[in-house]
């Protein structure tokens, strides 16, 4: 087996194990900042009005779920290696009444199933870091556009300037996977969290990034000093 596709088995177990405390444990770590974050995104991308949305790494389904009550498309599709995280998503998709508007699929970011042009929009939420091949997996989303269609991303970044810099290496490193540990009882699963963090490309890189994978007018903007970042990019 590959190393990315070790990887890829690694994240999808991790995420399997940790599904069931994944939200109660997300909102905690960011001190419920994260909603804010969302809801942002989700905005920024409403004034487009997309009807077919396919969201990526959907985990539990709560970007879906703020994607169909803020913009109200036709359908959302999200997709996710975890079956674990998606079992949750359905229950809390079956709880809000929205079968109907949002579905799960398990797809592989990096073979995505769907045929060229299937969206008028892409999203991701906090998934994109944990891509094992991160230009194979926005090369799909690109292919998965329509022409014209728009790229949503938002993920977790490195604050660029002190102290908030350093006193979030403190907090991503210490506290985050103390809490992990404690409320998942998972003892590598956040401590995978600030190292993929930094692995991940800052926002300046990232945009040469999206343009090489096939986006044009990329946009970027930093949210609370830099915690967390949101990319919209257009087919």
């Amino acid at each position: 087996m590959a190393e990315g596709k070790v990887k890829q088995e690694q994240v999808r177990q991790m995420f399997d194990r940790i599904a069931p405390t994944y939200d109660k444990l997300n909102h905690m770590l960011s001190l419920g900042i994260d909603r804010r974050w969302r809801r942002k995104a989700v905005d920024a991308l409403g004034k487009f009005k997309p009807q077919q949305i396919l969201d990526i790494a959907t985990g539990t389904g709560d970007f879906a779920l703020l994607l169909a009550k803020r913009i109200k498309p036709g359908h959302i599709t999200g997709a996710d290696i975890s079956e674990g995280m998606m079992a949750v998503g359905r229950e809390k998709v079956k709880q809000e009444g929205l079968q109907d508007t949002i579905s799960f699929e398990r797809e592989d970011c990096t073979k995505l199933s769907f045929t060229d042009g299937s969206f008028d929009a892409v999203t991701s939420a906090y998934g994109v870091r944990n891509f094992h091949d991160l230009d194979a997996g926005l090369r799909e989303m690109q292919r998965v556009l329509c022409s014209g269609g728009h790229l949503l991303i938002v993920e977790l970044t490195s604050p660029p300037r002190f102290p908030m810099k350093q006193l979030f290496w403190i907090y991503a490193h210490v506290v985050m996977p103390l809490l992990g540990r404690l409320i998942s009882h998972d003892s590598s699963a956040y401590t995978y969290l600030p190292a993929s963090m930094e692995a991940f490309p800052q926002p300046e890189q990232m945009e040469g990034i999206l343009r090489k994978a096939g986006f044009a007018e990329v946009q970027w903007k930093r949210f609370t000093f830099g915690i967390s970042t949101m990319y919209l990019a257009k087919k």
